[in-house]
């Protein structure tokens, strides 16, 4: 259960609102599935001894469809080639809400559910006596388990306009339903409507974002809302009123989509679906945000101590880490097993529960690639420049932790290993969040490793975020985080990239290529490309055959191997293997495979793309075109075409007979990575220790001032370098 939303478990007596455009269909007609369904719904929860009252919308809408019919069929030729005309909103009120309410009570009797109907008008409210029996007679049906339908008399309705007064008389269905929440004392208010619940702009505005709680003092001011209902005359400008009305009188509320089968249900379980509207909101974001603060600092506050200790202690951190990850197998791995199997039942891809899995003998290949990193050379505080600035006056540039680190990563468990181990390694604090299909292993790793760490640093130097809506507070803390590393999709580094202030190491694709030019050898290049898209083909360096808008999996062919027969032997390896073949223009003719959509695809899977070049130099300009700058390789025996191709693809790392696999922080003696880096700035490529640190200026005098410079001789001589004690 989201925390939120706890107060569902002392619901009793809910007020559900369903709006016009649920109940009518884009025509205008009965959206009787839809009603179905929704009747179904209630019809459990009445039968789990929820007390129900629905307010209905619709009556307009069904009684405009009837009476469009009466006029044509009364229409004379004359008027049919006229056929503009317009019909009283009244008029369809008064015929579309009996026709509603027969099918309500149609629905509810094929599911042994009684139903009542209520039509009532603004001006019956302003009678005290009337709102008394009102109540009185509703708490009798519900005591019946009858569940009550209350509709705006929209026939008889003075109320052509929206207002507001003391007295909380309602002008629509939306402010009835807030009323009759208030009224009826209800424990909460759910509104159905056509969307998944309120944004920050309109729903068909691909940079609006739902909004899963609201909040009055933020959100008021920011949000554009679009068009009001179809037919009838709220919208959701009228059910944030109504639901702001009703939360702040202390009924939380609920907009959520009406086309879901079970949202209600889904509300009432716990579960974070649509906008919640709750008079307590602006405290728990309050609280959030200052408890990521406080997560935050804390780490600063343990990362500097933890770069006080002198280099033996911190590289026992480790080593006891090590052991503790070993000494933790069988528990880890059944918290592992189980996060494999909800993802196996909740029908996650393959590759996903690749990349989730933690295969026998990982934690022992773990384990080791930290003691690995923990007998290499102390990263921290190591003399990169000595030079005498003048007599007496040296300066050193020294290597230093960046600070706080912020990485957000999805379905790879391992990966909290090795970027807790780099964090420790370079001195740095560490704030994580994995994804929701790692959950338990993430928890068994994390409280594994700060259990390992010597009290005195103190156990919150690594923090594991639990919520992804704390994601947002985080990413606002651009005095407290220091860098961000997203490791993931293309959506989730391009959001995360759009939505903070923190500088973002990463790379949003991984589509790397593999070249196999004419003079390649023929065992070679089956070898490394078989390699290269099985050996793990949910990796980021897996191979990408090239297709003209890309993948991460691209395999490029010089066009003479169609005669010497290597471009058949590749293909038929690869199909062999299980590989799904894809083709660019003229590998798809040329094969008789199917044609990409795009170059620009990243598989992560057994599939790849494959396409015919002319050369090195038409190879190297698909690469530009198509490619992520990620991991780029050449199979050939042709020294002057390798250099070209070396020098020529402007990618984080470039290869010559070697499998793009290898572009890896293990396996290039990095002892682990955080990531790989498609950015020229700061770090690229496999992302280790280095990756992590950045520099400080050390100067070192004997009362030297500056004086305007007056009797201060400069010498800017280099010194040899020396470690410092």
């Amino acid at each position: 259960m989201d925390p939120s939303r706890a107060f569902v478990t002392n619901v009793k007596r809910l007020i559900v609102k369903v709006g016009t455009a649920v109940v009518t269909r884009g025509d205008g007609r009965l959206a009787v599935g839809r009603l179905g369904a929704l009747c179904e719904q209630l019809k459990e929860l009445n039968s789990q001894g929820y007390e129900i009252v629905l307010v209905t919308s619709g009556a307009v809408g069904l009684g405009l469809q009837r009476l469009r019919y009466r006029k044509l069929v009364n229409s004379s030729l004359a008027d049919l080639q006229n056929a503009q005309f317009e019909l009283d909103g009244k008029a369809c009120a008064a015929v579309g809400q009996s026709s509603l309410m027969a099918l309500y009570d149609t629905l509810f009797s094929q599911l042994d559910v009684t139903s009542s109907q209520y039509l009532v008008t603004d001006t019956e409210f302003r009678d005290s006596s009337f709102r008394k029996q009102l109540s009185e007679t509703v708490k009798s049906l519900l005591s019946l388990k009858v569940i009550p339908i209350f509709n705006e008399n929209d026939a008889v309705s003075t109320r052509r306009a929206p207002y507001e007064d003391s007295s909380g008389i309602f002008w629509d269905n939306d402010s009835l339903a807030g009323l009759l929440a208030m009224e009826l004392k209800a424990d909460l208010l759910v509104m159905l409507s056509d969307v998944e619940g309120l944004y920050s702009g309109p729903p068909s505005d691909p940079n609006s974002k739902l909004i899963h709680t609201y909040i009055k003092e933020k959100h008021q001011c920011e949000i554009t809302f679009g068009d009001k209902s179809r037919l009838g005359r709220g919208g959701m400008t009228a059910k944030v009123n109504a639901a702001v009305c009703a939360a702040y009188a202390g009924i939380p509320s609920v907009i959520t989509s009406g086309y879901a089968t079970d949202n209600i249900i889904k509300v009432l379980q716990g579960k974070c679906v649509g906008t919640l509207f709750h008079r307590d909101a602006h405290l728990w974001t309050l609280v959030k945000e200052l408890g990521v603060r406080e997560m935050a600092v804390s780490a600063r506050e343990c990362s500097r101590r933890l770069q006080a200790m002198n280099s033996e202690d911190r590289r026992k951190i480790l080593l006891d880490i090590a052991d503790a990850l070993e000494a933790n197998e069988s528990l880890i791995e059944i918290e592992n097993k189980a996060d494999v199997t909800a993802a196996q039942d909740d029908g996650y891809e393959k590759s996903l529960i690749s990349r989730l899995s933690l295969k026998p003998g990982k934690i022992s290949s773990l384990a080791k690639s930290i003691r690995v990193l923990a007998d290499m050379e102390d990263p921290i505080g190591r003399v990169l420049k000595r030079t005498e600035l003048a007599d007496g006056l040296i300066l050193e540039k020294t290597s230093s932790p960046l600070g706080v680190l912020l990485v957000v990563f999805e379905s790879r468990p391992d990966a909290l290993v090795q970027i807790a181990s780099l964090a420790i390694r370079s001195g740095n604090g560490l704030l994580l969040k994995g994804g929701k299909e790692a959950k338990s292993s993430n928890a068994i790793l994390h409280k594994v490793i700060t259990s390992a760490i010597p009290k005195n640093i103190g156990e919150k130097l690594i923090g594991l975020v639990s919520s992804r809506e704390d994601i947002p507070n985080l990413l606002k803390l651009d005095d407290v985080i220091d860098l961000v590393i997203p490791r993931g999709s293309n959506k989730l580094v391009t959001q995360i990239k759009n939505s903070t202030k923190i500088p973002v190491l990463g790379h949003a694709d991984g589509i790397c290529h593999v070249y196999v030019d004419k003079s390649a050898k023929v065992d070679m290049a089956k070898q490394i490309v078989r390699d290269a898209k099985i050996d793990y083909p949910a990796a980021c360096n897996a191979m990408v055959y090239s297709v003209p808008i890309g993948s991460q999996e691209t395999l490029l062919l010089h066009k003479d191997l169609s005669n010497n027969g290597l471009l058949n032997e590749l293909v038929s390896d690869l199909r062999r293997e299980g590989v799904t073949l894809y083709g660019g223009p003229r590998a798809s003719s040329l094969l008789n495979i199917p044609e990409t959509h795009s170059f620009h695809h990243e598989y992560s899977s057994m599939a790849c793309t494959i396409e015919i070049v002319d050369d090195v130099q038409a190879a190297i300009n698909h690469i530009h075109q198509h490619g992520s700058s990620h991991t780029d390789c050449i199979i050939t025996e042709n020294h002057e075409v390798a250099e070209t191709f070396l020098h020529g693809v402007d990618s984080a790392a470039v290869f010559h007979n070697a499998s793009t696999r290898f572009c890896d922080g293990a396996r290039f003696g990095l002892g682990a990575e955080v990531g790989i880096s498609t950015s020229r700035i700061h770090a690229r490529g496999p992302v280790g220790v280095e990756g992590l640190l950045t520099t400080r200026w050390i100067l070192r005098g004997s009362g030297q001032v500056v004086n305007g410079d007056k009797g201060v001789i400069y010498t800017h001589k280099d010194l040899p370098l020396q470690t410092p004690l």
